[in-house]
């Protein structure tokens, strides 16, 4: 990727890095950011209607118009996992007018797969904020002998190859959090089954046809509660607090097991300092408040506490450069 520095150890402590830097805002204010917006505003999402990355973007759109006092306006250009919608942002003028809300797919993933892909996923933004971060879980079905993670890898260490797990598809976070979580836990090898999504992954497990599954708490929680799944840890620096009681993998002994999705709002790269401020300003005053952060809640998203437009691109570097050598060792490619 071209500009993009070594993210050595970045990803484990990229979302709370978004935190510390966040006092590093550029100043709101300024001329042009007084005069900005004049008009309305267009936010493209690389994904379908009514999915995770479709909804943070319309309530955030919805909380943006009365912030900014101009209609913010959704267009949804699915294709490519999101960077068909990407490559259009990119490309646009960089006046705040056009912007993107993105997903991990697009920005930490897909342009890793391919040869040539239709942008440099920081070279060509500029950051505003990271909206959410989603945690990779670990789940098993009932059946599974293993009440902890570290019982799970006893299994696995056992039987080399013997055992499967499930995700939502081919190349995506899920698959890539596992693969590095066994090679973390010593270079441990499982079948990895993709599906076409992450309900019909949840579902065979639920079922006893996968024995273990790894997604986000979104689909799974309601199945943990209800016995139908144990989810054996999060991958994440710290516990969520959608389940407090499930560990951490770096707890059960796997350090650098870190795995999320996000969403982040973006805009092209050179769209001036003092809008993107502007759009900061706005974007804090809609996703810090308790009635956003329980939206978010709701859909088994982690709220992100108040990043700044510079932390928001080293965050999606981190990711990008902290998947680069999991996508090589396995390789991945789409040609």
């Amino acid at each position: 990727m071209a500009g993009t520095a070594s993210g050595a150890g970045a990803g484990r402590r990229g979302v709370l890095r978004l935190a510390a830097l966040a006092a590093g805002a550029v100043p709101f204010g300024g001329a042009r950011a007084a005069a900005f917006p004049e008009r309305p505003i267009r936010v493209v999402v690389g994904y379908a209607a009514g999915g995770p990355t479709d909804l943070y973007a319309r309530r955030l759109a919805e909380g943006l118009g009365a912030a900014l006092g101009q209609p913010v306006v959704v267009e949804n250009r699915p294709g490519a996992s999101g960077t068909v919608a990407g490559a259009d942002v990119a490309r646009a003028r960089p006046d705040g007018y056009t912007l993107l809300v993105t997903a991990s797919s697009a920005h930490a993933v897909y342009p890793q797969l391919v040869a040539r892909p239709p942008y440099d996923p920081v070279a060509d933004f500029a950051g505003i904020g990271v909206i959410t971060v989603s945690p990779t879980v670990i789940a098993v079905h009932p059946s599974v002998p293993a009440d902890s993670l570290a019982a799970l890898l006893g299994m696995v260490r056992a039987a080399p190859g013997r055992y499967a797990y499930g995700t939502g598809g081919a190349g995506s976070v899920m698959q890539l959090g596992m693969e590095l979580l066994l090679r973390e836990a010593g270079g441990l090898r499982m079948e990895h089954i993709p599906y076409r999504g992450a309900g019909p992954a949840v579902q065979d497990c639920i079922a006893g046809h996968v024995p273990v599954v790894v997604d986000t708490f979104a689909p799974m929680l309601a199945h943990h509660r209800d016995g139908r799944l144990r989810i054996l840890c999060v991958m994440s620096e710290r516990r969520s607090a959608m389940a407090p009681e499930v560990p951490t993998a770096i707890e059960a002994g796997v350090p650098g097991a870190v795995a999320n999705t996000y969403a982040a709002f973006l805009a092209p790269a050179g769209t001036p300092a003092d809008v993107l401020a502007r759009l900061n300003g706005a974007m804090r005053a809609v996703t810090q408040t308790d009635e956003f952060r329980a939206f978010l809640r709701g859909l088994s998203a982690e709220p992100v506490p108040d990043p700044a437009p510079a932390a928001t691109m080293e965050f999606i570097r981190a990711e990008y450069d902290k998947w680069t050598p999991v996508i090589r060792a396995l390789g991945l490619r789409i040609e």
